[in-house]
């Protein structure tokens, strides 16, 4: 480093140096901020015996919102007394780093659908496409978790870990029904959950060969997550915990047959809701209220309420309305 490029106010520190080494170490719980992204670092950097040393003299966090970019960066046991002890809230892991396990998930997609070249001719609108996405589901993960958290006692990263569970048990019953002869003879129904969940410009190139150039388990497992996670984002976590836990097939079975449940009854609630819209009413607030009731609640209403359908779960739901 050109110690010439230094302003008056910089300080070099020489990591070959102990003190150096020991300022490198120590500068996350150092440095006084609204918010402390760490985006690399040792796995259990802070741990259980050095916690407090996120700490001011105070007693006050250095940072009070910590958002975990890097994987494992805070122990378990650390954040848990960060947040009983300083009030320190932790997005964890798994909530940040979601959106980077999908992105990978559309760069193995991408490669198996494009050729270099097709690539390269569309990168600049497929990254804004996929950023778009990112920014969606982003916006989701971390709806669901502030809203969890707001209604019921607990820290947020134990609130990052149910969301994960919930999602993970439907993903995994979903997936047992599709490697079932039921489950495949209900996939051509169910490849519009894919194609919306692409990038809109991989989508408009590339759709055409998609089903002869992915795997097939690669198709059922993309079909279960996004169903899974579209599930768990708009009803939340009781949805899924309060069925229960129970590992024997037929109990996977029955929360695949939900989930299937849940489409169709999508589709009839976004249908109800175009007859509703397109309707005349003398009160127009009484028209308003209806339409949000049905937006938030009909399809629970639809499942639990036993409201009739023309259709079955075996008939597929309309592309443009589930998408």
């Amino acid at each position: 480093f050109d110690q010439s490029k230094l302003s008056s106010e910089g300080v070099i520190h020489d990591v070959s140096t102990l003190a150096g080494l020991r300022a490198r170490n120590t500068m996350h719980n150092r440095v006084v901020a609204d918010a402390f992204v760490p985006a690399g670092g040792r796995p259990g950097t802070v741990n259980q015996d050095n916690w407090e040393s996120f700490l001011l003299p105070d007693g006050t966090p250095s940072s009070p919102l910590v958002v975990e970019g890097a994987n494992l960066f805070i122990t378990h046991e650390a954040r848990q007394k960060l947040f009983e002890e300083a009030g320190v809230e932790i997005v964890k892991d798994s909530s940040a780093n979601k959106c980077g396990v999908i992105c990978s998930s559309y760069e193995i997609m991408s490669s198996m659908l494009l050729s270099d070249d097709e690539f390269h001719a569309i990168k600049g609108e497929l990254v804004g496409d996929v950023l778009e996405k990112l920014r969606e589901l982003a916006r989701m993960e971390a709806e669901l978790l502030f809203r969890e958290f707001n209604n019921q006692p607990g820290a947020l990263p134990f609130f990052s870990e149910r969301i994960s569970n919930a999602i993970n048990r439907i993903t995994d019953a979903i997936t047992y029904h599709l490697d079932t002869p039921e489950g495949e003879a209900r996939m051509p129904e169910l490849m519009h959950l894919v194609k919306g969940h692409l990038p809109k410009k991989l989508e408009a190139e590339a759709w055409e060969r998609f089903e002869a150039n992915v795997p097939s388990q690669y198709i059922k497992n993309a079909v279960a997550s996004t169903l899974a996670s579209r599930i768990v984002y708009r009803e939340g976590i009781r949805f899924v915990e309060d069925r229960g836990e129970d590992a024997r097939p037929e109990a996977a079975q029955r929360l695949a047959s939900l989930a299937f449940d849940y489409l169709e009854a999508e589709g009839t609630v976004s249908n109800m809701l175009a007859m509703l819209e397109a309707s005349s009413w003398s009160d127009e607030t009484a028209k308003e209220n209806a339409l949000k009731m049905i937006t938030h609640g009909g399809v629970r209403s639809f499942l639990e309420g036993g409201v009739q359908s023309k259709a079955s779960n075996s008939v597929p739901v309309d592309e443009d309305i589930a998408a």
